[in-house]
Parts: C-alpha cells; sequence; structure tokens
C-alpha cells in the first residue's frame, strides 16, 4: 500500500507535465518528466536494483531516497483515526546511513544516466499495537508514514559525490576502524560504507594490516570536500 510519505514525494519530485504510475518499458515509474524517470524508494533499494539497472541503459533516472533525521510516533486505532500525541523516536537518521542502502547499489552506481537524491526529512509514523509475533519482532504494525518537511537533500551522481559523505579530514590511508571514528558510526556500517566507497571507484585497497583492509583515496579529496560544503 503506499504511503502519505510516498505520495507527497511524487508530489513534490513531480511537475508541470509530468506523469505518475507511467508505464516505462514495462516498468510503472513513480513519475516521468520529460524522459526523466523519477523513483521514490522509502524502503530498501535492493528492491529496485534490477529495475533501475535495466531503465538507465535506455534513458535517465532518478532515485530519491528518503532519510529520517527526526521521527515522531503516534499511536492509535485506523477504524476510528483516533491518534494518540506524537512522541519523538530516539533513531535519528543522518546521511551517513545511506551506505546502508547503498551497499546493494554498488553494481548500479555510478552511471551515466543515474543520479541519487538522499533527502533528509521529518516524518510522522502512525503505529498500531499488535501482539509481538517473534521474540524480538516489533510489537506494531505500521500503519502509515507522512513527510512533515523536507531538511535537505543531497545529490549523487559520481565518485567523487560518495567520497563527499565521509568527513574532509579523512586519513589519506585508513581502515575501517578510522572510517568508523570518523563517521561516528558502527564498525558494522563502516564496513559498508569502506565496500560501497571501494566497489563504487571511490577509494582502493592498497594493502593491510592484518585482517584490515587499507584503503586509499581514488578520487581528488579537495573536490569531494568542496562538493561537500555545496550541499
Amino acid at each position: 500500500m503506499e504511503t502519505s510519505l510516498h505520495r507527497s514525494l511524487k508530489q513534490l519530485y513531480g511537475g508541470h507535465g509530468s506523469q505518475t504510475e507511467a508505464v516505462v518499458r514495462g516498468y510503472r515509474a513513480d513519475v516521468l518528466q520529460h524522459g526523466l524517470v523519477v523513483e521514490i524508494q522509502a524502503s530498501s533499494l535492493s528492491a529496485i536494483r534490477h529495475k533501475v539497472a535495466d531503465l538507465v541503459q535506455h534513458g535517465r533516472v532518478l532515485v530519491v531516497k528518503p532519510i529520517a533525521q527526526r521521527k515522531l510516533i503516534r499511536w492509535g486505532d485506523p477504524r476510528t483515526d483516533v491518534w494518540g500525541k506524537p512522541r519523538q523516536s530516539p533513531k535519528r537518521g543522518r546521511l551517513v546511513h545511506v551506505f546502508d542502502e547503498l551497499v546493494h547499489f554498488t553494481r548500479v552506481f555510478p552511471h551515466p544516466n543515474l543520479t541519487i537524491d538522499v533527502v533528509l526529512i521529518e516524518e510522522e509514523e502512525l503505529r498500531i499495537r499488535r501482539q509481538r509475533r517473534r521474540r524480538f519482532g516489533p510489537n506494531y504494525r505500521l500503519h502509515d508514514r507522512r513527510l512533515l518537511r523536507v531538511i535537505a537533500s543531497h545529490r549523487l551522481e559520481t565518485p567523487t559525490d560518495l567520497l563527499s559523505l565521509t568527513p574532509a579530514d579523512l586519513p589519506a590511508m585508513f581502515t575501517t576502524t578510522e572510517l568508523a571514528h570518523e563517521l561516528d558510526c558502527p564498525a558494522w556500517l563502516a564496513r559498508k560504507a569502506a565496500y560501497t566507497l571501494r566497489h563504487c571507484g571511490a577509494t582502493r585497497a592498497t594493502g593491510k594490516i592484518g585482517n584490515r583492509i587499507v584503503y586509499q583515496c581514488a578520487v581528488p579529496r579537495t573536490a569531494a570536500a568542496e562538493l561537500m560544503v555545496a550541499c
């Protein structure tokens, strides 16, 4: 079922002369605007990688990936449409979290016909309480996601753009340990970032320290830093 968040982003990226739910090469596009296919993907990017890999062979594609920097949660009952007061989720999405998704997109990105917009948003999540189905599973069912506002948008088109997601003072030679420290993120996310950067051509492996791979920037760091300021 389409969420309110998805509909809002379609309206945001649509414009005069655009079509929604248009069929392109047998695929349903969220927005088709003057030959540009816009795909809004609030869930995992892995679900559309084959679709995007096919479409970019024949035209331009813009993938829009929202990340909730701030999330408000409301519990209620959709039958009465009564929802409680919103409370803020302790989880805060950051730009670096896009690596958790891009790790599944390394065979698609970069491509001359592909652009990715990472959109930091504030959203409201409507939840319905339910009995936990698994020991560590959620005790709720997601009813809807609503866009409250767009905080920022970051465009990715090249390996240099990917490198701009890392701090400008990242050492010229680094392992995932240094990367996790500089990104202020867990080791598992740093490993995904390192994999993505390497396989997308932003860095290269130069050797090992013990069992840790040593990486080096493969594109100009100055250009990446300038782009980071421009975002």
